[in-house]
């Protein structure tokens, strides 16, 4: 691994960084920008499901990353002041590490549910970036084998998506299907109860082990269709008086950590 050094803003090897933030909105073909050391070490290891093209980086940020930058192979690393990276990118870049990413296909959701026990999350309708990208997190940490969203739910990689996920929308199978009635479709073919996550609904601390299940969460505000939640098994978080909701990242996890039972062996932090 051997550092390139470039000075020069509109060098055509850094046109891939190039206002980020417009790009982002209008899609990258096939790639995406990773952003933090933590979601650029995610990225080169061994567990993301894909692979760095290039990384650009500030000097200072060279020393900690060399090693992890090594041991991913032949990947070419630029290295450009902090002024030059964020005239690239179009807005200021403090953390002084980025990457692009390439994409691959998303996975086919009947077989992204594996046979024997399975907990998978669904989302209907979520737009919020900050709430996909939490929400991958949960999956991960509470042992879910893949995320399935409907055609409204944002990219989970989204930059501000993967960084809010500490890298995990990098690491967790997804799937995506048109609306939330093909997730129930998804249930009925490979035999998942499906669960939503709605005021009123049975208290979830009750709910006895499900082998095999989909948890459906909707967006905040309108939550999920009551088309939907009429085919599904509806649970609820009791919560304390004066108080209907959670931000559903927050809920998410509430009812993950209840579903994975079994599956969580260490305490986290």
């Amino acid at each position: 691994m051997r550092p390139i050094p470039l000075d020069d803003p509109a060098d055509p090897r850094l046109a891939p960084y190039a206002a980020i933030r417009e790009r982002d909105l209008v899609g990258r073909q096939g790639r995406f920008v990773a952003e933090g050391e933590v979601v650029l070490r995610v990225l080169l290891s061994g567990r993301s499901r894909f692979c760095a093209e290039s990384v650009l980086l500030a000097p200072e940020r060279l020393p900690a990353l060399e090693a992890a930058l090594a041991a991913a192979g032949d990947i070419p690393v630029y290295i450009a002041a902090r002024p030059v990276m964020s005239a690239v990118a179009g807005f200021p870049i403090h953390r002084g590490v980025l990457a692009i990413g390439r994409g691959g296909p998303v996975s086919d959701p009947d077989v992204l549910v594996p046979d024997g026990p399975a907990l998978l999350l669904g989302l209907v309708g979520l737009t919020n970036h900050d709430n996909v990208g939490g929400l991958f997190r949960n999956a991960a940490a509470f042992g879910a084998d893949g995320v399935l969203m409907d055609g409204a739910t944002c990219d989970p990689l989204y930059r501000k998506a993967i960084r809010v996920s500490a890298g995990t929308s990098l690491t967790v199978p997804y799937g995506r299907v048109p609306d939330g009635a093909a997730l129930l479709d998804v249930c009925a073919r490979r035999a998942l109860v499906p669960v939503a996550l709605a005021p009123g609904g049975e208290d979830i601390a009750a709910l006895p082990p499900l082998p095999r299940a989909l948890l459906l969460l909707g967006t905040e505000g309108t939550g999920l269709p009551e088309a939907l939640m009429a085919r599904a098994r509806r649970v609820g978080i009791p919560m304390a008086p004066g108080v209907d909701s959670l931000n559903v990242a927050v809920a998410g996890a509430v009812a993950l950590h209840r579903l994975g039972g079994g599956r969580l062996t260490s305490p986290g932090r």
